[in-house]
Formats: C-alpha cells, structure tokens, sequence
C-alpha cells in the first residue's frame, strides 16, 4: 500500500487529511451497505406481494363430450352426432334398447338420443331434445326459426337400407311410427356450470341451461361469426367468475354452425 505525501504540509498536517478522508470513505460504505440492504429488502417484498401463477388444471373431460350434449332440466343426457362418423358412433355404440332417438326433418341433422337409464322421460325432456336436435341441424346456419323434429324408438332406426340402395357412414333408415315435434322453435343458450374444482360450459335449450348454469346467456340468430361469438362468450364469462381462464375451443364446440348473436350482451 502507497501513501502520498504533501511535503509542503507537517506531517502532523498530513496525517489529519488522511484520517479525515478515512471518514468519508468509512461513511460512503456505510451508505452503499444500507443502499444494498434497502434493495434487497425491497425485492424481496416484491416477490413475496406477487402471485404466483399456477397453470390451471386440465379439466377431466367425460366419454359424452366429444358429442354435441345436454342434460334436460329432469337431469336426462342428451348427446347428438358432430359429424357422419360421430352420428355412427351414436346410434351403434351409444344407443340402447330403452333409449330414445330424435333427429330433425331437414338434410344435414345430427343423430340424437335421450340416454334413459330406464327411466321414462316426460314431455318437458322430449321438448328439449327436439329443440337441441333441430338446433344442430342445418336448419341453424339456413336462419329458420323452427322446423318439424320426430322421435322414434331404438328399434326403429336401421342400417338395413331399400333394397338396390346403399347407406353410407353416418346414415340410417327410420321405419314405422313417429312421434312428432311440430314447428320446434330453434331456442338456445350457452352457460356456465361449476364442476368439481372447475368451471364447465354447457349449453342447450334455454330451459334446461338456466336450470343447470351459474350464468347463462342465450343466443340468437344473427350477424356475428361463429369464432367471435366465442371470444365474446368467453370474455363475459370470464367477467363473471372472475377467477379462472375458459378455454376458447371448448366455448367454440358448443355453439351450433352458421352465424350468430348474444340475446343480452351487457355486460
């Protein structure tokens, strides 16, 4: 270590500059310490008052909502048919003996079954099927407002076409007695319903997702895109609980095909 020397000043002199320069060095430390430890105490609160985000859990999805689906307000499932190999899946693997089947007079309709369990449903369910099915059906994305739906027993769908005639995927042959729907109104509503430690978006006939959601909303025909009614759905909804992330496709794959409106969007 050097040590400087003024020669002009005593050593008396020289020694009284270097203690006094001691200090201030000693002080500026002092500083700089308490500067160190106010940063990091400050940066420690900081992550202690920041929430940690903890990605949301998959929700366990059950077999019947890889279908169009909906439980009636007598708490019967409803499923319908996506698509031809779906509405296959359906009647063949899906239907049972004590089932029901509805489907809505127009080309283009998803197969629909009322799962029974055994039970017999009353004419408030069957309403509701035939709404749901005449909903997710063509007849949605042409803007009609109603449309004829029957209703037939298990039994009575077939695979056993005319003969000289073939039955693709997806397709079946209705034989004896219907029971009919007449002018079935396409009435829809899209909600909310909590289910075990999340959040489920269901929708149907309006009568039957009021009684089963937290929040519901219906939907109309109308002007808005399939996609952006989505986001707008999931937007209020969010806005409504609060406290969790909805996932888009799941709002998306339960809205029927064509254009659309949200009957009360103020929120």
């Amino acid at each position: 270590m050097e040590i400087e020397i003024d020669l002009r000043k005593s050593l008396e002199a020289n020694a009284s500059d270097y203690f006094e320069k001691s200090k201030k060095a000693k002080a500026k430390a002092k500083r700089i310490k308490e500067a160190i430890h106010e940063t990091e105490k400050r940066l420690l609160n900081a992550a202690n008052e920041t929430p940690v985000k903890v990605p949301p859990k998959k929700r366990k999805r059950e077999w019947f909502e890889k279908f169009h689906w909906f439980y009636s307000s007598e708490g019967f499932l409803v499923i319908g048919g996506k698509d031809m190999h779906s509405n296959e899946s359906i009647v063949k693997k899906h239907m049972q003996s004590h089932d029901l089947y509805f489907h809505a007079e127009i080309q283009g309709a998803p197969h629909c079954i009322v799962k029974t369990n055994g039970k017999k449903p009353g004419m408030e369910t069957k309403k509701e099927a035939a709404q749901f099915a005449a909903v997710f059906s063509k007849a949605w994305s042409l803007g009609i407002a109603s449309i004829d739906v029957f209703s037939v027993k298990p039994e009575q769908v077939s695979k056993k076409a005319p003969t000289g005639e073939a039955l693709g995927t997806g397709a079946f042959m209705i034989y004896g007695e219907r029971e009919w729907f007449k002018n079935t109104p396409l009435n829809f509503a899209i909600g909310i319903e909590r289910f075990g430690d999340a959040y489920r978006i269901i929708s149907g006939p309006p009568s039957a997702i009021k009684k089963h959601s937290l929040f519901s909303l219906e939907i109309v025909h109308g002007s808005m895109e399939k996609g952006k009614t989505a986001k707008e759905l999931k937007r209020i909804f969010e806005s409504r609980i609060g406290e969790a992330k909805l996932e888009l496709d799941e709002i998306n794959a339960m809205l029927p095909s064509g254009k659309m409106a949200i009957a009360d969007s103020k929120h």
